[in-house]
C-alpha cells in the first residue's frame, strides 16, 4: 500500500478533526469565498474546511487519499443537506482524472504538504486552477514552537528513520521552498505571498485526554507510540508530550484545551 494512504487511514483522523472546525470555518471565512465558485480541496479529511466552503455557496471537491476519511466527508455533507459538497479519493501528486483549469480555488490546509513528491503536488494544484484563480495552502512550520510542529518533531525521535528519498512535509512551511515549488511550475515570485496565521485546536477535556486522542487516532502520532513501544521508551514519549500539551494549554477550565498554533498561509495567484 502506498505508505501516504496507510498513514492516514491509520487511526481515525476525524476524532482530531473534531477539534479543528472553529478554525476551520474561520479561515474559510477569510478566503472571498462567493456562490458558484468552483472549489478543490485537496487533502480534505472529512471536510473541516470543504463544508464551510460549501455552506458558502462554493461547489466543492474534496480529495483524500484516504478512504475512510472520503467516505466520512460524503457522510457529513449529506448530513448536513449540502448537495454541493462531494469528496472522492485521489492523490494530490497525481490528480489523474482532474481537467487543466476547472477550479477557481484550490484550497489544502495541512493537507497536500503530506503528500509526497512536492513538485508534483505544486505542479497539480497549478494545472487545475484557471488563470486568475487562487491556490492556498495552510502548512506547519519546522521547528515552530507550537503544538503541531512540536509532535511531529516530538514523534520523528521516536520513529524508524524515514525510507530513502523521502521528503519531510514539513519543509511546505519554509518560504524559499514554497517559491522554488510553484516556480518550477510557471508560477513567478511576485505571485506567491505568504502570512503567518494561527489555528486553534478546542478539546472537550483535558490536555492529558487530548493528547490521548492523538495517541489512538492520529497517524503519525500512532507510529511513534509503535516504535517506541519496540524499544521500551513509550513512556519516554508519553512524558515528552504530557509536557508539551499541558504547557501550550491556554484554557482556564481544567476541563477543556485550547491550544493555539502557528502555520504558514500561502496564497498563489495563477496567471
Amino acid at each position: 500500500m502506498n505508505p501516504n494512504k496507510a498513514l492516514w487511514e491509520k487511526g481515525d483522523f476525524t476524532r482530531i478533526a473534531q477539534c479543528m472546525r472553529e478554525s476551520g470555518e474561520a479561515l474559510v471565512g477569510a478566503l472571498g469565498i462567493t456562490r458558484g465558485l468552483k472549489v478543490l480541496d485537496l487533502g480534505c479529511g472529512d471536510g473541516t474546511t470543504a463544508l464551510p466552503e460549501a455552506k458558502l455557496g462554493a461547489d466543492v471537491l474534496g480529495v483524500d487519499i484516504a478512504a475512510n476519511l472520503v467516505a466520512a466527508g460524503n457522510k457529513r455533507a449529506a448530513e448536513q443537506g449540502l448537495a454541493n459538497c462531494r469528496f472522492q479519493l485521489g492523490d494530490a501528486s497525481n490528480l489523474d482524472g482532474l481537467a487543466n483549469d476547472s477550479f477557481d480555488l484550490v484550497v489544502s490546509i495541512f493537507g497536500a504538504m503530506f503528500a509526497p513528491k512536492p513538485f508534483d503536488v505544486a505542479k497539480e494544484m497549478v494545472r487545475v486552477t484557471r488563470p486568475g484563480g487562487r491556490v492556498v495552502m495552510g502548512n506547519w512550520i519546522p521547528n515552530d514552537p507550537t503544538l503541531v510542529a512540536q509532535i511531529l518533531k516530538i514523534s520523528s525521535a521516536y520513529s524508524p528513520p524515514p525510507p530513502e528519498g523521502f521528503v519531510s512535509p514539513m519543509t511546505w512551511g519554509i518560504e524559499d521552498n514554497v517559491i522554488e515549488r510553484f516556480g518550477s511550475a510557471g508560477v513567478p515570485r511576485k505571485n506567491i505571498s505568504f502570512l503567518r496565521d494561527t489555528y486553534t485546536f478546542n478539546f472537550p477535556g483535558s490536555p492529558s485526554g487530548f493528547l490521548e486522542a492523538f495517541r489512538k487516532y492520529y497517524g503519525p502520532t500512532m507510529n511513534a507510540f509503535d516504535a517506541a513501544e519496540k524499544n521500551g521508551r513509550a513512556g519516554e514519549l508519553l512524558g515528552a508530550l504530557e509536557t508539551l500539551f499541558r504547557s501550550q494549554n491556554k484554557s482556564p477550565d481544567p476541563n477543556t484545551t485550547s491550544i493555539p498554533a502557528t502555520f504558514l498561509r500561502v496564497t498563489v495567484a495563477i496567471d
